[in-house]
C-alpha cells in the first residue's frame, strides 16, 4: 500500500512508522557518539549484532543500557554467521534475549566482498518463517532470489545497494528498479554500500521503502550531523518518488514554450 504525500508514516514487520531509516549500532566511537547519532537521525529502528557483542559482557553494559533507553525498535541480525545452522541459532538467541520476533537475517558466503550465500539464506528464511520470526532478509540485487524468498513467505527484502561498507552507492540501480516493480507488495529496504545522503535519495526516488546503514555515519568525521543529513535525504527522496520524479528524455526540451511573439516586441 503506497502512502500519501501527507501521511509520513508506513509499516514493516507489523509496526507503524514514521521515520524509514534503520540505523547500525556498530563503529562508532563511542557509545555516547553511537547515543547522540541515533538520535539525530530520527530512526526508529536499530539493528544489533548479537554474536558481535555478547549482551552478558560487562564491558558491553553502557552499551545495551543505552539501546534500551533509546526506546526504538531493535532488529537483531545474524552477522558473522556463514551457514543457515548458524544463523538460526543465533536468531533463537535473539528472540530470547530481546523478546521480538523480528531478525535481520544474514549469512555471508564470501569473506572477500561478504556477499550473503543465496542457498543458505533462503533455508534459513523459510525454517524461521515457520517457526514465528518476521525475516528480514540481507541479499544482492539479484531478482531471482528476491523470487525465491518472496516464495517462502518474506514479507521484506533487503537487497543491497553494493558491497557491505564500500560506500560505493547503488552499483546496479535498474536491478534494484526491476525488484521494486515485480514485488510492489513488498516491504524493500536497501541495505549495504550506502556511502553518502545522495546515495539514499537515489534509492527512495526508485521507490524502496527504506534504508538500513551504518558505515557511511559511524565512520563520518561527524556521525552526529551525517545522521541528520541522512535523515533529511531519505525524506527528500521518499517524496519525490511520491510526487513523480520527472523522467530522461533523449533530446533537449525547452523550460520555456516559444509561442507566440515575445511580449517586448509589442513595445516596439
Amino acid at each position: 500500500m503506497q502512502n500519501t504525500i501527507n501521511d509520513k508514516t508506513w509499516e514493516i514487520g507489523g509496526k507503524t512508522l514514521s521515520s524509514r531509516l534503520l540505523i547500525g549500532s556498530a563503529l562508532y566511537p563511542s557509545p555516547a557518539n553511537m547515543e547522540d547519532a541515533i538520535k539525530q537521525s530520527q530512526a526508529q529502528i536499530v539493528t544489533v549484532a548479537l554474536r558481535r557483542q555478547s549482551a552478558g559482557e560487562n564491558a558491553g553494559g553502557n552499551f545495551w543500557n543505552i539501546i534500551k533507553d533509546l526506546n526504538i525498535h531493535v532488529l537483531p541480525n545474524t552477522a558473522g554467521c556463514h551457514s543457515a545452522k548458524e544463523a538460526i541459532t543465533t536468531a533463537h538467541m535473539a528472540r530470547e534475549v530481546f523478546d521480538t520476533n523480528w531478525i535481520k537475517l544474514e549469512v555471508i558466503g564470501d569473506q572477500y566482498n561478504l556477499q550473503p550465500d543465496p542457498f543458505e539464506t533462503l533455508k534459513a528464511a523459510e525454517i524461521l518463517i515457520k517457526e514465528g520470526f518476521e525475516v528480514f532478509p540481507y541479499t544482492t540485487d539479484d531478482l531471482v532470489v528476491a523470487k525465491r524468498l518472496a516464495d517462502v513467505g518474506c514479507k521484506i527484502i533487503m537487497p543491497w545497494g553494493s558491497m557491505i561498507g564500500s560506500g560505493k552507492g547503488l552499483s546496479n540501480p535498474d536491478n534494484l528498479l526491476a525488484i521494486r516493480k515485480q514485488f510492489p507488495e513488498l516491504q524493500l529496504i536497501v541495505d549495504a554500500g550506502i556511502g553518502k545522503p545522495s546515495h539514499a535519495t537515489q534509492a527512495m526516488e526508485l521507490g524502496y521503502d527504506g534504508i538500513l546503514l551504518n558505515s557511511a555515519i559511524a565512520l563520518a568525521l561527524d556521525p552526529v550531523q551525517m545522521a541528520e543529513a541522512f535523515r533529511y535525504a531519505i525524506e527528500a527522496g521518499r517524496l519525490g518518488y511520491e510526487a513523480g520524479v520527472m523522467q530522461e528524455r533523449q533530446f533537449a526540451s525547452p523550460s520555456t514554450p516559444t509561442i507566440g511573439t515575445p511580449f517586448w516586441h509589442q513595445f516596439d
